[in-house]
């Protein structure tokens, strides 16, 4: 197995990051070096930029607005894109519902909802977890009675990110609570954010920022021909969406972008009346880290290279490494960062009660910044699929016990 990229690989690496050089917005630019999360405006922007090219989509065929790249482009492209830094194209647009229409929905969906989502003219959120089901995600208990031409929906969503700010919701729903098995009995919807009877409320999380919310459904009105696949065979729909296409899950582009980042600061910043960077203790750990991401390139190179092969919507097992290591090192790499800043780090809320005081401002922007995104990363190792979970997989598919 050759793990290198060949010449026009290469080439493409070079194409692409030529494109981010020439046209990410210098503003958008700045404030991700600088560790700030990307605003809901910086990703339209961009997303919209990438999708003059066909690139925002990244991982769709061309026949529905993607640029048909190979699983090592697409790879290529994500990770360029985290180096850059740039905003991450909508992951509920491009690799959740994008590929779910695609794979399952009539023409009609295909032609109204892609192109929008392509071009984040729409929005989307993903209404799958409550408070009763999250890992255990066949335990949802929301409902949706056929009426008519229409779905009566109610119940409750927790943990949907980005909800507040978005125009359109795909979720599972309980449409046959008569089922033998709880797989069975859930569909597929498509939901209208603006429909009376959903109700958002937030969920600030520990760095402070509103991310997460509750969403509740009180006899919202669906129409049916929203209703993607199959009634009651949307637990299939799930799998796929889950499963598919796991290129770029251990976001080891960002990993590196943010030891980059830290290597930087590192000779601003000084320990015992010397640069931060000279301090062996540091140098030893990011060291470490950049073994461990070498380590978890290889194997990612492995997983993609294999990624042809395999079942569409069923991913090589090996697949949930990515997923355990790429969130460790997230992690482990935030925590770098932060720990750069030292006492500078205190997040802005501390700071705010400093400036109550009349006491001057403790430290620069990107070191709370820093802090911030340590705290919202804790939950890294537990969305998308929890580790735990993934070490199950592990355990089966490839040591199976």
């Amino acid at each position: 197995m050759d793990l290198r990229l060949t010449a026009d690989e290469l080439a493409f690496r070079d194409e692409f990051r030529a494109f981010v050089r020439d046209n990410l917005p210098d503003d958008i630019r700045e404030r991700m070096r600088l560790g700030y999360a990307p605003r809901k405006d910086d990703t339209v922007r961009w997303q919209r930029i990438l999708n003059q090219r066909r690139w925002a989509a990244f991982n769709w065929p061309r026949e529905y607005g993607g640029p048909g790249w190979t699983p090592v482009q697409r790879m290529i492209f994500l990770e360029e894109n985290q180096l850059a830094p740039a905003p991450e194209v909508s992951s509920f647009n491009i690799t959740m519902i994008g590929p779910v229409l695609i794979q399952f929905g009539t023409e009609e969906q295909k032609r109204r909802f892609l192109p929008r989502a392509a071009n984040i003219d729409d929005w989307w959120c993903q209404g799958f977890s409550e408070p009763g089901a999250g890992s255990d995600l066949a335990s949802l208990k929301t409902a949706a009675k056929r009426d008519g031409d229409d779905y009566v929906v109610n119940g409750q969503k927790i943990w949907t990110s980005t909800a507040h700010q978005a125009d359109w919701c795909f979720c599972l729903v309980r449409t046959d609570f008569a089922a033998k098995k709880r797989q069975e009995g859930i569909s597929f919807l498509l939901i209208d954010m603006k429909t009376p009877g959903i109700t958002v409320r937030p969920i600030i999380s520990i760095d402070g920022s509103h991310h997460l919310n509750e969403v509740f459904f009180d006899e919202v009105r669906v129409p049916a021909e929203n209703l993607v696949g199959v009634e009651n065979k949307g637990w299939d729909i799930a799998k796929y969406l889950l499963g598919h296409e796991r290129t770029g899950i251990a976001r080891l582009g960002k990993s590196k972008e943010r030891v980059k980042f830290a290597k930087e600061m590192a000779h601003e910043m000084r320990a015992n009346g010397r640069p931060l960077i000279e301090d062996p203790g540091f140098r030893q750990r990011v060291a470490q880290l950049e073994v461990d991401m070498k380590a978890l390139e290889i194997t990612q190179y492995r997983v993609v290279s294999s990624y042809e092969k395999s079942e569409p919507g069923k991913p090589d097992p090996l697949s949930s490494a990515l997923k355990i290591k790429g969130t460790e090192l997230l992690q482990a790499t935030t925590e770098l960062a932060m720990d750069v800043g030292g006492p500078l780090a205190m997040p802005d809320w501390a700071q705010e009660l400093e400036a109550l005081s009349n006491e001057p401002e403790l430290g620069p922007g990107w070191a709370s910044e820093a802090t911030k995104s340590y705290l919202f990363l804790r939950a890294a190792s537990i969305y998308g699929g929890t580790n735990e979970i993934q070490k199950n997989i592990l355990t089966k598919a490839v040591l199976g016990l």
